[in-house]
């Protein structure tokens, strides 16, 4: 069936159509050589390479100019924001859907669904591949060489995976963290990460100082608070046959919590180094506060040590004849006493498994005779360390490390500066030394947080899982397809996180729903 113009147009108009379609021709790509009359004798492949040669020169010239880096021009007319190019963002001014964010914090449309993904409260991981044979590479037994710098895909996930066994210590302790003085604790029940984990021992904290007697009467109402036991962490154990085929062994994690009652500050401020009592050798020692809480039993519960112990050497002999590893990790004051257990356990039985320590945000635990002794128990320690997190810098002074790096410039003096940091690291109370390899990143590199974040973000563990999962190198700080959820972010860091961040997820809905109770 024909339709005809003169149905489908008024009388009045159809003049003007006519004069129109008679004027009209067909436009034709300047690309596409098939397009425009043709030599009939001209092969396909001839036709092929010219389009090709086209479209090269069309790229070359659109990449002369970058359209985002135009000037921006306003319009005296109606004051309205134009931009000079002809890139695929002209035009567009984010600032004026999110009017309260700055240029800096512009995003481009092509990740919004990223960023939506990443706003969302389902956890999404790093390839879990096979370690198979390279699992005591991956556990440190040779120092992570040639794997942190550029950060492998794979040890960036292990890492990750150990950080989030320490907030579920965490969030085992604030679901019920007070304790009775009069009768030994219940069983407590502990939501692991993995699935394939079980836990088989509760670790308790004790402090061997108390407050005095005028607190109670001046803030009666601290309960938990002040107690002088607390649960600290746990011990388990993978029971997932596919998962120790992935490991290649069969994995314990020791997770250990960082500080969450008024007598563990008070043990960290005690920062006098001490000799630690199974070493015969009087240059080994490690701080205080650090010490008592390891080794103080409590009114109800054994020492942090002699739980540990009694634990380890049970499950080493359930599972004797496989291969074993024992992986201690902790935040802040679990890192510290992280160390401290992995020295405890590294003698405890005639063949140990191979140890290893992933801890983030830890102080100083000991002096240089610290760091000998766990060398010589081949310990190996990973530190994650935030630039910006003052944690990692005390207790102690820097005179030690900065001799040492002044050696380094200063040839002249080398042997003068070696025995003097010698002397003051072994007489010095305040000569304290890390432990272990360093994996450093930076708060500042992130592209969510903001550049002031405060210091409690800097310290903050979720903090230090997004850096960890985002990291790729030191010449490329944050990768641009990182995986970690910013959902548990900006719940415990808002204030710190960029306000593009903080209006989408607002837009998204996402503080109406549950909240997370793992603490900072």
């Amino acid at each position: 069936m024909q339709i005809g113009i003169s149905s489908t147009l008024p009388a009045q108009n159809l003049h003007l159509f006519q004069a129109k379609r008679a004027s009209f021709k067909c436009r034709q790509s300047p690309l596409n050589p098939l397009t425009t009359p043709q030599n009939p004798l001209v092969s396909s492949t001839e036709l092929t390479r010219q389009h090709l040669s086209n479209l090269d020169k069309l790229l070359q010239k659109t990449n002369q100019t970058d359209p985002e880096l135009e000037p921006v021009i306003k319009a005296p007319s109606n004051g309205s924001v134009l931009t000079k190019g002809k890139g695929l963002l002209q035009g567009l001014n984010l600032s004026r859907i999110w009017p309260e964010m700055s240029a800096a914090e512009e995003m481009s449309p092509r990740h919004l669904n990223r960023l939506k993904r990443l706003l969302s409260k389902t956890m999404e991981y790093s390839p879990r591949n096979n370690l198979g044979s390279r699992w005591r590479e991956y556990h440190g037994c040779n120092d992570w060489s040639g794997l942190l710098d550029p950060l492998d895909e794979n040890l960036r996930r292990e890492v990750v995976r150990y950080g989030e066994f320490v907030q579920a210590a965490y969030h085992g302790f604030h679901s019920n963290p007070a304790m009775s003085t009069d009768e030994a604790p219940l069983s407590r029940n502990v939501s692991l990460p993995e699935r394939s984990y079980k836990v088989t021992k509760s670790l308790y904290a004790t402090s061997s100082v108390g407050l005095p007697k005028w607190v109670d009467d001046v803030a009666p109402n601290l309960g938990w608070m002040t107690q002088r036991s607390s649960w600290i962490g746990f011990v388990a154990v993978c029971d997932d046959q596919r998962e120790i085929q992935r490991m290649g062994r069969r994995d314990i994690v020791i997770a250990l919590r960082g500080t969450a009652t008024c007598l563990e500050w008070t043990e960290n401020f005690r920062a006098q180094l001490v000799q630690i009592s199974e070493s015969d050798d009087p240059t080994q020692k490690v701080e205080c506060g650090f010490l008592s809480l390891h080794k103080t039993p409590g009114a109800q519960v054994p020492s942090l040590a002699e739980s540990v112990v009694e634990e380890v050497q049970r499950l080493i002999e359930m599972y004797r004849g496989e291969n074993l590893s024992i992986t201690i990790t902790g935040h802040s004051l679990g890192a510290a006493l992280s160390l401290l257990v992995a020295d405890e356990i590294s003698s405890c039985a005639p063949q140990v498994p191979p140890i290893a320590v992933f801890s983030f945000g830890g102080p100083k635990v000991g002096n240089k005779g610290f760091v000998d002794r766990l060398n010589e128990k081949n310990v190996k320690v990973l530190r994650i360390v935030n630039n910006q997190d003052l944690i990692t810098k005390v207790p102690g002074v820097f005179i030690g490390e900065g001799s040492e790096q002044q050696a380094k410039h200063k040839r002249g003096d080398e042997q003068r500066n070696e025995s003097f940091t010698s002397v003051l690291e072994n007489n010095n109370p305040w000569a304290y030394s890390h432990v272990g390899t360093e994996l450093r990143v930076d708060t500042k590199m992130s592209p969510y947080l903001k550049l002031n974040a405060d210091m409690a973000c800097c310290h903050d563990l979720e903090a230090y899982l997004h850096l960890v999962d985002g990291f790729l190198s030191m010449d490329c700080p944050f990768r641009s397809n990182a995986k970690r959820s910013l959902a548990k972010l900006i719940h415990y860091q808002k204030s710190n996180v960029k306000q593009l961040y903080t209006h989408k997820a607002l837009s998204s809905n996402l503080e109406r729903r549950d909240s997370f109770s793992i603490p900072i």
